[in-house]
Formats: C-alpha cells, sequence, structure tokens
C-alpha cells in the first residue's frame, strides 16, 4: 500500500521537527534581541533614540543577507543542501549559547546583540535557499502539496509559540530565553542529522556568476511574479511596524515583554488562520485584484495599529495585518513554485528571499530611522499611509499582474482545452499558503 501522507517517510518526520524547532528558536531569539537592544539604550537614552537602535538591529540582519542570498542560491544549487542547513544550525545555537553566557556574566551590551544579529543575516541567507529546496527530494511529486501544507503549519507554529515563549522567559529571567533557544537549535540540528544523503542541486554547467545572473533574468522576466514580489517589497517595506513593538510595548500600551510576545504573535495567529482557509477554499479566480485589496488592507491595519492605544484594538489590527499580508505570500509563492524547475529551484528562492528580507529588515531600519525622527507612532501610521499609496501606484505599473485571473500560466490553459481536460487543478497554490520565511518573514 502506497503511502498517503509526507509524515510516513522518516526523513520528512525530521525535516518538519527541525523546521518547527528552528523557527521557534529563530523568532524566540529576534524578539528577545530586539526586547534587550531596546531596554539597554533605554537606559540612557530617550524613546526616539532607543527607536533609532531598534532600527539598526534590522539593518544588521538585512545587509548580510543582502551582500550574500544570491551566491547562497547558487551554493543551494551545488552544495549538499543538509550541509548547509546543519553549518547554519549550529552557529546560530553557539550564538545563543554565547547570550546566554554574557547574561550569567554580567557581561551583557549592545555589541554581542549586534554580532548576533549579524551572525543571523548571514544564517538566514544561506539556510533559507537551501531549507526550501530539501522538501521536494523527500516525498514522492504526489504528496508534494501535502508536504508543502505541512510545512506551513510548522512555520507558522513556530512563529506563534517563538514570541509568545520569549516574551514570557525574558519575564522571568533575561538570559532563560537565550538558554531554550540554544537548545531548540540543538534539537533542530540533531533532526537535520537524521536525514539520509538526498540528491544534490544542479546549477547546470553555468560559472558561479552567470548562474547567478540567470536567477535574477528568470525573476526578471516573469512580469507578474517581479511585480507580486516587488510589492510586496515595497508595501511591507514603507508599512511594516515590527520594528516599533517593543516601543509600543514598554512605552505606549505598557504591556510589558508578555505583551509584546503577544503582540509579536499577533500577526503570526492571523497569517496562520488564513492559511488553513485557502487551504479548504482555496483562490481560483481573480487572484490579482485580491492580492491588491489584501495589501491595501495590511497598510490599513497598520495606520489601525499605530493609533491605538487600547492592547485589544492593537492585537486585533495586527491579526488583520497578518491575515491580509497571508495573501500577497499565498498569490507570491504560488506563482513561483508552479513555474520555477528543481535546477533553478535555489536561486529563484534566494532572489524571493532577498527581497523578503528586504522588507522585513530593511523595513525595521526604516522605522527605526523614522521613529528617532518623527516619533514611533507618526513611523507606523506614515508607514501604513505609503503602504496604501503604493497598492495604487503597482495596481497602474502592473495591469498584467492586477488583471491575472488564475494561478496557471495561460499556455497550460490552451494545452488543457486542447486535450479536452479540464482546468489545471487549483489545490496546489492553496497548499503554499504560508510559507514566508521569514523565511520564509524564517
Amino acid at each position: 500500500m502506497q503511502p498517503t501522507s509526507p509524515f510516513q517517510y522518516r526523513d520528512y518526520r525530521a525535516f518538519w521537527a527541525a523546521r518547527l524547532a528552528s523557527t521557534t528558536a529563530n523568532t524566540m531569539l529576534v524578539v528577545v534581541i530586539g526586547i534587550h537592544v531596546y531596554d539597554i539604550a533605554r537606559e540612557t537614552m530617550s524613546i526616539r533614540e532607543a527607536s533609532f537602535w531598534l532600527g539598526m538591529v534590522g539593518l544588521a540582519q538585512f545587509l548580510p543577507l543582502f551582500l550574500l542570498v544570491l551566491v547562497a542560491g547558487y551554493v543551494a544549487d551545488r552544495v549538499d543542501r543538509r550541509l548547509i542547513v546543519r553549518l547554519c544550525l549550529a552557529a546560530e545555537m553557539l550564538c545563543a549559547f554565547a547570550l546566554a553566557a554574557l547574561v550569567w556574566l554580567d557581561a551583557m551590551s549592545l555589541v554581542p546583540l549586534f554580532v548576533v544579529a549579524v551572525i543571523l543575516g548571514i544564517g538566514r541567507a544561506f539556510a533559507g535557499p537551501a531549507l526550501s529546496s530539501i522538501a521536494p527530494n523527500l516525498v514522492p511529486p504526489a504528496l508534494l502539496p501535502s508536504a508543502i501544507a505541512l510545512n506551513s503549519i510548522a512555520w507558522q507554529t513556530g512563529a506563534i509559540a517563538g514570541p509568545l515563549l520569549g516574551g514570557a522567559a525574558y519575564a522571568l529571567s533575561t538570559s532563560l530565553t537565550y538558554e531554550a533557544s540554544g537548545v531548540l537549535y540543538a534539537v533542530s540540528l540533531v533532526a537535520m542529522l537524521i536525514i539520509l544523503p538526498i540528491p544534490l542541486g544542479d546549477a547546470g554547467k553555468s560559472r558561479p556568476l552567470r548562474a547567478v545572473i540567470e536567477g535574477l533574468a528568470y525573476v526578471r522576466d516573469n512580469k507578474i511574479v517581479l511585480g507580486a514580489i516587488s510589492l510586496d517589497l515595497f508595501a511591507v517595506l514603507l508599512g511594516g511596524a515590527t520594528a516599533m513593538l517593543p516601543v509600543y510595548a514598554r512605552d505606549i500600551l505598557h504591556v510589558g515583554s508578555e505583551g509584546l510576545g503577544a503582540l509579536r504573535a499577533a500577526p503570526a495567529v492571523g497569517a496562520a488562520l488564513t492559511a488553513l482557509a485557502l487551504a479548504r477554499y482555496p483562490l481560483k479566480r481573480h487572484v490579482g485584484v485580491k492580492m491588491f485589496a489584501c495589501v491595501g488592507i495590511f497598510g490599513l491595519a497598520t495606520v489601525v495599529f499605530g493609533e491605538s492605544r487600547w492592547m485589544w484594538l492593537s492585537l486585533a489590527s495586527l491579526f488583520v495585518l497578518g491575515a491580509a499580508d497571508m495573501i500577497s505570500v499565498y498569490v507570491r509563492t504560488s506563482l513561483i513554485q508552479l513555474h520555477t524547475p528543481d535546477a533553478m529551484r535555489g536561486r529563484v528562492s534566494a532572489v524571493s528571499g532577498l527581497f523578503i528580507s528586504a522588507s522585513n529588515e530593511l523595513g525595521e531600519f526604516r522605522a527605526g530611522l523614522t521613529g528617532s525622527a518623527l516619533g514611533p507612532v507618526t513611523a507606523v501610521v506614515g508607514g501604513g499611509v505609503l503602504a496604501i499609496a503604493v497598492t495604487g501606484l503597482f495596481a497602474w505599473m502592473f495591469p498584467s499582474l492586477r488583471k491575472a485571473d488564475r494561478f496557471v500560466p495561460p499556455d497550460a490553459e490552451l494545452l488543457d482545452e486542447a486535450c479536452g481536460k479540464d482546468q489545471p487543478d487549483v489545490e496546489l497554490p492553496a497548499m503554499v499558503a504560508g510559507l514566508k520565511p521569514q523565511t520564509e518573514k524564517g
């Protein structure tokens, strides 16, 4: 009897456990580094000055990823992807335990926190493309949609649990979150060590620079994919409010680190529930218009959060923000998954990851700078307004994306009609819901 679930494959079970543990550890570590940087800065600085250092945390994570991610995509198509992920997990584990040791020795300062932020950026640059390229090699093609859906569940679960656990642990003991992150990274590393050898990626016969250029050219020439990725880039870059959450938790909403954990988890909860709904009721028609509408809702929810002074309203607006952002992720990832051959998967994933990281980490830097210059509330509200404006601009600039009706390419539909078949199955796009790293914002 043939297996009917990806979990019936030993290597996939190990991969899923590694993804869950590493996502939880990573989101926990990122949240606590933000809290810790802000708390240390506020000992001697004003709210605006401390907001600037929060923005610098985002820049510290983005710069190494920006410099390395395209090379990392090429490496993911040439080198054992398991080895890449294992080395990244080992480095992140050592960083977490090193921060815990500094807390024990009462030697913590902004410098080691920023060093770890840089190392996390390097790890994400290499681990992201490698991780996204491993799963298709662990299960048969018929089970790949289910495997992608389960990957989404692992990522979203970690994205929800990490901030909640991190905020609660930080309130109990400053070092506890770093210790817990280190243990989770170790669990993820052990799980990756269990996976048996898999086929190496293949970047063809191109030289390294040429192979990287091929990945960029692929995205450039596919106008719908380019429009979807760049819309997400600019909307989240301008409208992202994540960097300001420690400011809101401590000095605006007055809810402490436990409240910060809830604020960080709220968008992930909205995204996870939306992913489940999309898996059950996939988008079938007018996908372009629906994506633009949801990006606009993302900007509006950001404005509401920026003006809110009630915790319940702040959580609700962040929930809606995460749910709306998931639609954009859903459409973009569906297009990429359906149009990318395996030989280029690492490089195309790297290009997508670069855009995503630019929207996330560089967006945090933007928020930190504007927060220090204009105040955190103006930074968040103004960013939401700009995200709405960008949505309208891109709807005008990319009419083919706005008019996109289905996920499948037009030539695929014509082929099916010529063969007398029904329309292609659209369940596959539903399965890719929730794949924002964070990388896959992981």
